[in-house]
Parts: C-alpha cells; structure tokens; sequence
C-alpha cells in the first residue's frame, strides 16, 4: 500500500469513529507508520510534520505554550492530564516532569520520532518508539496559547531530514521457569529493600518477570486481588476522599497522577467494557475486560512499608498501578491501607 492510499484508507476509517492506533491496524501498519504516510501531505483531512529533537528541549518549551493534555497510553490503559509542563530536567535518556499536574518519567531511548499532528481543529505533538507504537501525545486544548505552540513547532521542524522509517516488532523473550529462580535469595533481598525504587533492580539482578516474582513471594510480599479490585479500590477512593497515585506506562513514559478520584463511570462500548475516571484535569479510561490478573504488592521502605496495586493484561504486560499518595520521607496513608485491606482476594490459579 503506498503513501497515498495510506492516507486515503487511514481518513475513511477516521470517518467512521476508529481512533488513530485503531485505523492504523485495520490498515495493517503502525500507529507510527500511519502517521508519517500524512508528512507533508496537502490533505484537509491530516498533516503531519516530522519533528526533531532533543525531545528534553522541546518539550521545555511547552511551558511557554500554557495548558495542554498530556497523554500516555498503552495496549488496554489511557492516561490523561491536563496541566502545563513545568520543572523538566533529566540526564542522558532519562528525564522528569514534576510540575503541578504533569508528572512524568520519561525515557528516550525508546524514542524514535516525533510529528506535529494537525487534524481537523486538532493540533497535537506525537511521538513513537523505533517500532512505531505511540510513546507520548500532547494535545493542545482551549487554553493552550496555539501561537507559542506553532512556534514550539516551527523550531523543532525536520524539514530536511529523511522520511521516518520503522522497524516490525521483536516477540517478548519469555521469563526463565519459576524453578530457575533462587526464591529464598529473591524474598531475602526484597525483604531488605529501603526504597521502591530498588525493585527495578532487584527484578534485573534475579532476571526474574515482575509478575513472576509476585508469584515467587506470594504470601510474604504479594498476592493476587479479584479482578474488581481497580474497580473496587476507585469506588472506594471516590467516596471516602483517599488520595491516590496512578501509573499508565508506555515503553518511553511514565505518567503519574497524583490526588483524589471522584466521578468514576463503568461502560459498555461495542463490546469493550471499559472503566473511567472521568475528572477536571484527569482521565483514567481502562480495559476492564481485558484484566487477566491483580496483585497487591508490598514494598519495605524506610518509611515503612508502600503498598501497591498492579493489574495485568492477557499477554502479562502491566496496565496500571496504583498507591496511596505519598511524600517521600512520610509514611503511607491508613486510609490507602484500609481500602487494599478490603480488596478481596482471588484463589491462587491450580
């Protein structure tokens, strides 16, 4: 299929209500491939206009450019804020966003393209792994100042450069058997954690899956929930108030709200059940049915222990977590407690 009929096919499925990364694979193709068929394409329906980095400098510059949704999604889980970006610094591949409403952690490594996306009166900023999967947007919304954005644009504008080109995607490496593992040694070392940040290691230096190491502990530091328990645990949220975190990862971000959860809508649509926050400044929109597995997991700190509620997809990939929110350096809150304590548990598979 060439540029063109990419561009034709790609606008009938838009015509009739298909999202971006829903057109694209009824196409066949990448998210990221259907979106560079439109760079410099003439078309009313879309243009695209192929972006270049450094990605920490232009997305600085969108604080000059106001309030925009920032968004991060993966398989079955949104995420959305809207907020400025505020306070971004990073090192190397790795960054952060610790403004207001846009927390992020970001990793460019995994950051292969970027495209300003023009769509109707949609302007959005897009950016795509090497293997074409969508790894952050930025939308502008009514508050957004489009002047600074154009010129945020203009100034990141690869005119130049060589059409984007994309990789197909390489089949997950599955976990080493659970036999493989030194489960003593793993449930020691988590045993004498200090910070949840160290647990990214400890899965590394045990090459040990991260649900796999759930399954490795259960009963001492993990185990599993119903698979209500996000919804569940955003009702209970909701109606007493408790502030929580929520994580939606892509391969290149991490996007975190932090607060209260209040409006919290349950939907059928076309089959896909999907489970909503639907609040000023943030939306959470959720797969329901495609949960296959929730853990409750915790983690020794010194500030005690943090405790986390992780759901996972039918391929084992991690949807979302959530926690309590918390302040480094402050206990975490009995209220969170309280309501994964309340979460039912699910029998262990046979």
């Amino acid at each position: 299929m060439n540029t063109h009929e990419i561009q034709e096919r790609f606008a009938e499925l838009r015509a009739a209500g298909k999202r971006h990364k829903d057109a694209a694979k009824a196409i066949g193709i990448s998210e990221g491939q259907a979106i560079a068929a439109h760079a410099g394409a003439a078309g009313p329906a879309m243009q695209a206009t192929p972006l270049r980095g450094p990605w920490l400098g232009l997305l600085q510059g969108l604080e000059a450019c106001g309030p925009v949704l920032a968004l991060t999604r993966n398989e079955s889980t949104v995420h959305e804020k809207t907020g400025v970006y505020q306070k971004l610094s990073g090192s190397g591949h790795v960054a952060l966003a610790l403004g207001e409403e846009i927390d992020l952690r970001l990793f460019f490594n995994h950051w292969h393209a970027g495209f300003a996306v023009t769509e109707g009166a949609s302007l959005s900023l897009q950016f795509f792994d090497r293997h074409g999967l969508a790894v952050h947007k930025v939308f502008a919304r009514e508050a957004t100042d489009r002047d600074a954005l154009q010129a945020l644009i203009g100034a990141h504008a690869d005119h130049v450069g060589q059409p984007v080109a994309f990789e197909p995607p390489i089949a997950k490496t599955p976990p080493r058997p659970d036999g493989a593992i030194d489960a003593t040694a793993l449930s020691g070392a988590w045993g004498q954690m200090k910070d949840t940040h160290e647990f990214f290691g400890l899965l590394k230096k045990f090459d040990v899956e991260r649900q796999q190491s759930f399954r490795l502990t259960e009963g001492a530091f993990t185990r599993r929930a119903s698979k209500s328990a996000v919804r569940d645990l955003l009702h209970e949220a909701a109606f007493d108030g408790t502030p929580i975190m929520v994580f939606v990862g892509s391969p290149g971000c991490i996007q975190i709200h932090t607060g209260p959860v209040q409006r919290i809508e349950p939907m059928d649509v076309h089959g896909m059940q999907w489970l909503n926050v639907l609040d000023p400044g943030f939306n959470l929109h959720l797969r329901e049915d495609l949960i296959d597995a929730v853990w409750v997991v915790e983690k020794p700190t010194s500030d005690g222990v943090v405790t986390s509620v992780e759901a996972f997809d039918q391929q084992g990939e991690l949807m979302a977590m959530f926690f309590g929110a918390r302040k480094p350096g402050k206990p975490e809150l009995e209220a969170w407690r309280g309501i994964v304590k309340k979460l039912p548990t699910q029998e262990a598979h046979a």
